[in-house]
């Protein structure tokens, strides 16, 4: 991908910088660099605002068509937004999953009722979305879920079932999408992939039950979700019945869009956080912990160059299969730099927000190489799906 800049896009982005200049302040000042839920002082309520002004401006679905009330930005100028927004201090999107994840699939394979119901939601920053695949002994390995969805004989509606954990922003959301099994056999998939289906679940429900899960940053992104006779509508299933573990892998796959550029924007901001208190502490004299920064800059470009590699539509597998283990090891990496520029420092409860975040950041990326897949689940994926090396 070429990100030669144009006049054009040299235009558009000012536009970000001007629009974000003008509208990340005042009630909207607290959120500035805040990277999400989960992250100390991330008010949710105020976040949800955050994204209904970004929609007002215009700033949400943009790579989306027209028809679904999109931009239909170029991929060029959706990466641009990405990096600048979180460059001006953009806080992290709590509209993520609706946005990015469910929306295109959707589009993919909606029906033309469930695109008009769901997209305009998703849009204005209004309606928010949970993800509902890993389950206790269903993590990284998903096609052991046990969920089970049946139809209701008088109704149609779906009757689920069963357990899904670490939930994203479950206790935020009104709606969750839900991978289950379901005794209708499908014909795209085979073996433990077959009979599954991507059900559209309100959460608000007597048969939904939230438990946030508090973490070792003391604060609670993940969730618990038991459904016990939960129900959806008979029509709120996405693609074929029976084939949704297609479905699902479709919408992993949407992982691998622009917004990613916009994560590594923030690791950037993270990483330089790091190279600032080395100079004021005097850590960046030692000649190991400068080697490390070095380290840790080069390895962002790279995996920025990777990103924009991988971005387009006709990417093959085996180039973007490497993109979770690359950039989790390397995150996992930059929180135990920050720790040791900290020092001794790192082992008190820190007012200062710049190196509490820095204490944060070491917290929370602990987990980046077991969330999503862990390392061993990336490096057999690599072998078996990209190398085609034997199980």
């Amino acid at each position: 991908m070429k990100m030669q800049e144009s006049e054009i896009n040299e235009a558009f982005r000012a536009e970000v910088r001007e629009w974000m200049a003008q509208h990340l302040q005042g009630r909207f000042a607290p959120l500035k660099h805040a990277s999400g839920l989960g992250a100390e002082g991330y008010d949710a309520q105020l976040a949800k605002q955050w994204e209904q002004e970004l929609a007002l401006g215009g700033w949400t679905g943009l790579g989306w068509d027209a028809q679904y009330g999109g931009r239909g930005l170029s991929l060029a100028q959706q990466v641009i937004f990405h990096e600048e927004y979180v460059g001006c201090g953009g806080p992290g999107r709590i509209g993520h999953i609706g946005e990015t994840l469910l929306a295109p699939t959707l589009m993919a394979y909606g029906t033309l009722e469930q695109k008009q119901r769901f997209l305009p939601g998703i849009l204005a920053g209004t309606d928010y979305w949970a993800q509902g695949y890993s389950e206790p002994g269903a993590g990284s390995d998903l096609a052991a879920i046990r969920t089970k969805a049946c139809r209701d004989a008088t109704t149609g509606e779906w009757v689920i079932n069963g357990q899904k954990v670490w939930t994203s922003w479950a206790h935020e959301s009104e709606w969750i999408f839900v991978l289950a099994r379901t005794d209708e056999a499908g014909g795209a998939a085979g073996g433990r992939h077959a009979g599954m289906v991507l059900l559209l679940v309100p959460l608000k429900q007597a048969g939904v039950e939230v438990r946030p899960i508090r973490q070792i940053t003391g604060t609670s992104e993940f969730n618990e979700v038991f459904f016990d006779g939960a129900r959806t509508e008979a029509s709120l299933h996405l693609g074929p019945v029976g084939d949704g573990w297609k479905v699902a892998m479709y919408l992993l796959g949407c992982e691998r869009g622009a917004s990613t550029l916009g994560q590594q924007a923030h690791f950037r901001y993270e990483l330089e956080l790091i190279v600032a208190l080395a100079k004021r502490n005097g850590a960046a004299r030692d000649p190991m912990l400068r080697q490390r920064l070095a380290k840790a800059a080069l390895g962002l470009q790279t995996l920025r160059s990777h990103a924009l590699r991988s971005s387009g539509e006709d990417t093959p597998q085996r180039v973007a299969s490497v993109s979770k283990y690359a950039w989790s090891n390397w995150h996992r990496a930059l929180g135990e730099l920050a720790m040791d520029v900290l020092g001794e420092q790192g082992e008190l409860a820190l007012d200062d927000p710049a190196l509490a975040a820095l204490q944060q950041l070491w917290l929370v990326s602990r987990a980046d190489t077991i969330y999503a897949g862990t390392n061993e689940i990336q490096l057999n994926l690599m072998a078996e799906r990209s190398l085609g090396m034997p199980r």
